[in-house]
């Protein structure tokens, strides 16, 4: 049986599962990839035992603690942690400083006749040692900054290098307005941890460079470190170019035609349609003020075209029209800007998707 442990680094490396024993309110805020919340006290019972320690002090807390989970309650509790301990045999438990809740749980575990280790100092501890690892890594951490403007198919280069962070995927975001996935994002705390972790998981194979794909300070509403901000400014570029009808061919693929197959995966295939087309308008409509009255009206109604066309004849190839005009009018603009101004990065390398992804093996 393992004991208890402050090797966090491990837990990380190894993906080690976690059972975090919080409210869910905690939860929610911010965990980490690998845990399962199964607490020990419900949002209510902890903002009262709260109030009662305050008032009372630690025993009367916790007296109340055992007359809120009791009987049928404390059972089911430990039906759901047994449950998880079965399948999970090499995980470890945690609570928000490894005190009183999870030392609570692992006490109740051991009369049940199951041994469960601790993660020492909780997730308090873990949250700082991802912060010091992120601070660390990107201070030292080589990278290269996979460039190329929209519709250049930089995430598929991406997602086929080992050595690379995939940061729209950590996000759960496609990376412009059109980008929103269902599901939502993750909190800013949950993407922080990912990212520290993938970036860790990096400095343990070896110390070359990591490529990551270029981004502004936000990817949907994920923010990225400042320090991430500025090294992706200055970092040496690798920069894909494809042809206007390759990148539209692409865009295609991931605004519409993938995000279709994912929101039928995820909302049924009954709805999937009509919730992509009206993500898909309100994704036009937040772009209006930076398109102009004018030009916003023209691609709207070209969008309601095409939706109106795929809707009764299953083709999506109407959407060709207002995207290849919203790449060439719109983004490849914004795109030239960007590196003429905000990108002083040394260019290392220029060619197609395919030349770029053959230089980067």
């Amino acid at each position: 049986m393992a004991d208890d442990t402050r090797d966090f680094a491990a837990l990380f490396l190894n993906d080690t599962p976690l059972l975090d024993v919080r409210a869910p309110v905690e939860f929610a805020k911010g965990a980490f990839p690998t845990a399962t919340n199964l607490p020990l006290l419900d949002d209510d019972q902890r903002h009262r035992i709260g109030i009662r320690y305050k008032e009372a002090g630690q025993q009367a807390a916790i007296e109340l603690g055992n007359q809120l989970v009791s009987g049928a309650l404390k059972r089911r509790r430990l039906d759901a942690w047994r449950r998880w301990r079965e399948a999970h045999p090499d995980g470890y438990l945690y609570c928000f400083r490894g005190g009183l809740r999870s030392r609570t749980t692992q006490a109740w575990l051991g009369i049940e006749g199951l041994s469960v280790p601790l993660v020492v100092g909780g997730y308090k501890a873990l949250r700082h040692f991802l912060l010091d690892t992120l601070d660390r890594r990107l201070a030292s951490q080589p990278l290269w900054v996979l460039a190329g403007p929209t519709g250049s198919g930089k995430t598929r280069v991406i997602e086929r290098l080992s050595r690379a962070v995939d940061l729209e995927g950590l996000a759960h975001h496609r990376g412009s307005a059109f980008g929103r996935r269902p599901g939502g994002q993750p909190t800013q705390i949950d993407f922080e941890n990912a990212l520290s972790i993938a970036l860790l998981k990096q400095a343990a194979v070896d110390a070359g460079p990591v490529v990551m794909e270029d981004e502004s300070k936000l990817i949907g509403r994920c923010c990225l470190p400042p320090r991430l901000q500025a090294r992706l400014r200055e970092a040496p570029r690798v920069v894909i170019e494809e042809p206007l009808e390759e990148r539209v061919r692409v865009t295609l693929e991931d605004y519409v035609r993938a995000p279709l197959r994912e929101y039928a995966a995820y909302y049924g295939a009954d709805q999937a349609f009509e919730r992509l087309a009206a993500d898909l308008q309100a994704a036009m409509d937040r772009i209006r003020r930076r398109l102009g009255g004018a030009r916003h009206q023209q691609l709207r109604q070209a969008l309601d075209e095409a939706l109106a066309h795929q809707r009764r004849y299953g083709d999506g190839d109407a959407h060709q029209g207002w995207i290849r005009e919203l790449l060439a009018g719109y983004y490849d603009p914004l795109y030239e800007y960007a590196m003429r101004t905000h990108r002083h990065g040394e260019i290392l390398f220029r060619g197609t998707r395919d030349e770029v992804l053959a230089f980067l093996r």
